[in-house]
């Protein structure tokens, strides 16, 4: 895909530009939903998936949909109220040359694994593109105000590198409205807290890929096959995350072993350990079940904000999107055209048991469902433009799309948006 001339920011070719329109499936979907939200409407902001199928019909795009808070309720940081009836996670990208938000080489907190113009990429179209959602717009990202909003106070983001790439980038949207001497980033053990000295502020970041206590808890080496996950273990790091004012969870990706999953039944000490196995989906619900408690618990819905990002979109296998059977992302400088296109991994399954698992619950949870707008995005990932961990081996550089990573993302680029959004329902829910 081209972008469109300087002269017509916003114009495409692409069928991805072109807005949806509503099915039978989706009003009648829209209508039980409405039915839900009178017989359980609580406090604010839970999550209510509809009973999907596994493999949705092409037309439906979106398989979590809000429910919104009750009338005259107000959330905490909240400052207005977003369009009536408009849902940000639907739309289209539109080219925007004000972008990137940021340069690369201004934002020294980037690591080397996600700076991919200073490792050689050639093309820079990746980062000019911005969410439009259909039918309204999400409000311009305005640092002041965020920083101001975070005077003496915490904002974190606890989960995988997935995770630690969105809280680097909220870090390079905030840093330029502060000066050079008055801003930190430090680093120990699991902990990353970048501060803002004048606004007695910090933006942390906490390596817990599973939330709940693991044997890939350390933050430099975690590369483990064998993944085996504690149950009703979620204080051994919530205990770190009290007094946080607003959070950002998220967790998926280390589930993703196969189609069962280690949970230990008692202690890692444990001489003979009780190891059970589960299917992957009941074992994430279990670990999903474990952040409900610990947020109900810990987090005052008067005075904080929770916040759980969904499903990062891999582009494993480019004969998804109808390309070459052996490639992947390496070497895609253009997104997905197709508006329907949903991807094949097992991603569907874990976002019913987040549908599944958040309706039965009243503990309020913002969902920023980033999966379908990011999995457009093929072309926005590090691919082999990183710092390698291992040197590369001569059968590897002869063919680079063996190692080029369709997981991260390049910075700055699609993760920025992944904040806009948050920003929007931080202050306009």
């Amino acid at each position: 895909m081209k972008p469109p001339p300087p002269s017509s920011p916003s114009s495409s070719s692409s069928s991805i530009l072109r807005k949806g329109r509503l099915s039978p499936y989706l009003v009648t979907l829209l209508a039980f939903i409405l039915f839900v939200t009178i017989l359980y409407g609580e406090d604010f902001s839970c999550i209510f998936a509809s009973q999907f199928d596994p493999h949705p019909p092409s037309h439906i795009h979106q398989s979590l949909l809000s429910i919104t808070k009750k009338k005259g309720e107000k959330l905490a940081f909240a400052i207005g109220e977003g369009e009536k009836g408009c849902d940000v996670f639907s739309g289209r990208w539109v080219w925007d040359d004000t972008r990137p938000l940021y340069e690369e080489e201004e934002c020294p907190y980037i690591q080397p694994q996600l700076t991919c113009q200073e490792h050689g990429r050639p093309d820079k179209d990746y980062r000019n593109w911005r969410w439009q959602p259909h039918g309204c717009s999400l409000p311009s990202f305005n640092a002041t105000l965020m920083l101001e909003t975070l005077r003496g106070k915490r904002m974190m983001f606890v989960g995988d590198s997935l995770n630690r790439g969105q809280y680097v980038s909220m870090v390079c949207l905030l840093h330029r409205a502060i000066p050079e001497d008055a801003k930190s980033m430090k680093t120990k053990g699991s902990l990353t807290v970048f501060t803002a000295k004048e606004y007695n502020a910090t933006i942390e970041f906490y390596w817990a890929p599973f939330l709940l206590e693991s044997n890939s808890d350390d933050a430099i080496v975690h590369r483990i096959s064998d993944r085996i996950v504690r149950k009703g273990s979620i204080n051994k790091h919530g205990k770190h995350w009290k007094g946080v004012d607003i959070m950002v969870f998220n967790t998926y990706l280390w589930w993703m072993t196969g189609l069962e999953f280690k949970i230990l039944q008692g202690s890692f000490d444990d001489e003979e350990k009780d190891i059970v196995i589960l299917p992957t989906e009941e074992a994430y619900r279990m670990g999903m079940k474990s952040m409900l408690r610990w947020v109900k618990k810990n987090m005052d819905p008067n005075k904080t904000r929770v916040f759980f990002t969904s499903m990062s979109p891999s582009h494993q296998k480019s004969i998804d999107w109808g390309g070459d059977p052996n490639g992947n992302c390496y070497n895609q400088t253009t997104m997905i055209e197709d508006p329907t296109y949903w991807g094949s991994d097992s991603r569907k399954g874990i976002m019913r048991v987040i549908g599944e698992v958040f309706s039965k619950s009243k503990v309020p949870i913002t969902f920023l469902n980033i999966t379908q707008l990011s999995s457009y995005r093929k072309d926005a990932h590090t691919s082999i433009y990183k710092k390698q961990w291992n040197p590369l081996t001569p059968e590897q550089l002869a063919n680079p799309a063996s190692y080029a990573d369709c997981v991260h993302w390049c910075l700055p680029g699609l993760q920025d948006t992944w904040n806009e959004l948050l920003f929007s329902k931080l202050f306009y829910p």
